[in-house]
């Protein structure tokens, strides 16, 4: 690709139309934002994900609007190329577009994120035309839905039903005619997530949906081998959990042994 200063949303069909793949990872924090971008990732998810990955919450239910904010401030602090979403946690949008409205405008104002993305399809299609009305661009979220995860009856693989294409296609032309300048399918089966991807004018973004989606996003852990547990459609391109684990223990060890710190890292006595 073209060296952009810049990732704007138009970039996203133009990646399309050429056969370019979207990149996108996860990301919480400053550093790890400022690091991903330096790589060239083209979209920075600040996820709901926040919650089990991070805050040691149980699921992603659990996130607050509150919580997100500060982690959404930092990933676009260590920003300059990468386009920043930001999800609305449950419980943020669900009640009507005037609540969707205002829990995005503290995404965008309190966070600095550049798009907001919520779950679900036809049911949400007011909020997000809403949320793209007062012009904040949105992402959309179809499949496996995790905050809808005990109403889907757990973490169930989405698209094997009898009539599931055309609900999911249902749903994502609702939220294409609603303004959506991307939407992610998690846990679509290849098959279905391609076909859709191919009907859709919009981008599409995949996460255990195979390769035809328009592009990729994993959680950051699960791509750099930081959880004790990824799931099967994740793939480990670092053992970084292994290597910083090993750093700790050396750090341990030296300390402990008085070897750390020696005179290479001490300050010696100015001289006159």
């Amino acid at each position: 690709m073209t060296e952009r200063k810049k990732i704007r949303i138009h970039h996203f069909k133009e990646m399309k139309a050429a056969g370019e793949k979207i990149t996108m990872l996860t990301a919480y924090d400053f550093t790890t934002a400022k690091i991903f971008d330096a790589a060239g990732i083209d979209v920075l998810l600040v996820g709901d994900s926040l919650g089990d990955n991070v805050l040691g919450h149980g699921n992603t239910a659990a996130v607050t609007l509150d919580e997100m904010i500060p982690h959404v401030r930092a990933v676009t602090r260590g920003t300059e190329r990468a386009f920043v979403v930001a999800d609305l946690p449950f419980g943020s949008y669900e009640i009507s577009p005037e609540q969707a409205v205002a829990s995005s405008i503290r995404l965008v104002k309190e966070g600095g994120a550049h798009a907001v993305k919520f779950e679900g399809g036809r049911r949400v299609a007011a909020q997000a035309k809403a949320v793209v009305d007062a012009g904040i661009p949105f992402v959309g979220h179809l499949g496996f839905t995790p905050q809808s995860e005990n109403a889907l009856g757990g973490r169930r693989i989405q698209g094997r039903l009898e009539g599931a294409y055309d609900a999911l296609l249902a749903d994502a032309l609702a939220l294409q005619d609603a303004g959506a300048c991307l939407i992610v399918f998690e846990m679509v089966v290849a098959p279905i997530a391609a076909k859709l991807t191919a009907a859709l004018d919009v981008p599409t973004i995949g996460i255990g949906a195979g390769p035809g989606t328009s592009g990729q996003v994993l959680v950051w852990l699960d791509m750099a081998g930081m959880a004790d547990w990824s799931p099967s459609f994740a793939k480990h391109f670092g053992e970084v959990g292994t290597a910083l684990a090993a750093a700790a223990s050396s750090y341990v060890s030296e300390v402990k042994g008085g070897q750390f710190p020696d005179q290479a890292h001490s300050f010696p006595l100015a001289r006159e």
